[in-house]
């Protein structure tokens, strides 16, 4: 069985990718429609926090995690789905998140705002250049053929222009996108959250009997990866309120963008497939385990 994994094919049809499609658009216009050009600037003005939050999220994680599948030798498209994790940008649920954890909310949105941006670029370069720096990766990427300029073309639509369009209704129709946020930040959680629920039920028998292979490493990979950003953070002496700010921004990936990936490129590829929607679930669970236990404790100077 566990031969089969890398060569399992994920059940997923047309319908359900253009919901997809559709569904983190909305979401990626729903954070945007709270950011301003000034969220840019602040990040600006503050050089070594945009320093670390970049450095974290597309250089340091990546890294990790490359060093973590060698230590562990999983099977390909699994180490390929951890891959697809870590290039992804920072999941939009993570200023709720900061917000609830006693973060830093200011900075959290900035960076949601920045990394989205430099995400266009770095999603794909990352995805193709560690998948190919390891060989069992990089057979697959061999076969499936990625095309680089293709991915950066998708990446673009699903989260550049979503963001583009709700800084712009933000910056001309301010009460309309204040309006707008409320309704479409919580609607597209559950949207999305339905939607991983659903793919799981029409594909529960594959789901049962694979799960069990990527139960620890996602668990694990997880906690790897909100250590990564909260020791960096303090490594960097930022202050204890923006290092769980930078934990929680290294360690909640955007999967739903991973997953739309993985269908729309890798023919829902299945161990890759499998890690990365086990991901959606569990960090959240995980972030909000986090935040819950960071906003009970007393406040550090």
């Amino acid at each position: 069985m566990i031969e089969n994994l890398d060569s399992l094919k994920i059940n997923f049809n047309t319908e359900s990718l253009w919901v997809l499609n559709i569904t983190l658009a909305i979401i990626m216009f729903g954070v945007a429609l709270g950011i301003t050009m000034e969220d840019f600037k602040r990040l600006f003005n503050n050089p070594k926090i945009l320093f670390t939050g970049i450095i974290s999220q597309f250089i340091l994680l990546p890294f990790v995690t490359f060093i973590f599948i060698k230590l562990v030798n999983p099977m390909p498209s699994i180490a390929l789905g951890m891959m697809m994790v870590a290039a992804c940008p920072g999941g939009n649920i993570s200023n709720f998140l900061s917000q609830m954890a006693k973060g830093n909310s200011a900075l959290s949105v900035s960076l949601t705002a920045f990394a989205t941006l430099v995400s266009l670029v770095m999603t794909p370069f990352n995805l193709h250049f560690w998948g190919n720096l390891y060989a069992p990766t990089a057979e697959i990427l061999h076969t499936i053929e990625l095309n680089p300029i293709e991915l950066l073309k998708l990446v673009t639509l699903i989260l550049g222009v979503p963001l583009i369009i709700g800084m712009l209704v933000r910056k001309h129709k301010p009460i309309l996108a204040e309006k707008l946020s409320k309704v479409l930040k919580p609607i597209s959680l559950i949207i999305f959250l339905l939607f991983i629920f659903i793919a799981f039920y029409d594909n529960f028998d594959i789901f049962i009997n694979y799960v069990h292979y990527v139960l620890i490493l996602v668990i694990a990979h997880n906690i790897l990866a909100l250590a990564t950003g909260f020791y960096f953070a303090k490594a960097m002496k930022l202050s204890y309120t923006d290092q769980k700010t930078l934990a929680i921004e290294t360690g909640i990936q955007n999967s739903g963008l991973g997953l739309l990936l993985i269908f729309s490129f890798f023919n829902g590829l299945g161990g890759m497939a499998l890690l990365v929607a086990f991901w959606a679930i569990w960090d959240i669970f995980s972030g909000v385990a986090l935040a819950s236990y960071w906003a009970k404790q007393k406040v550090k100077k």
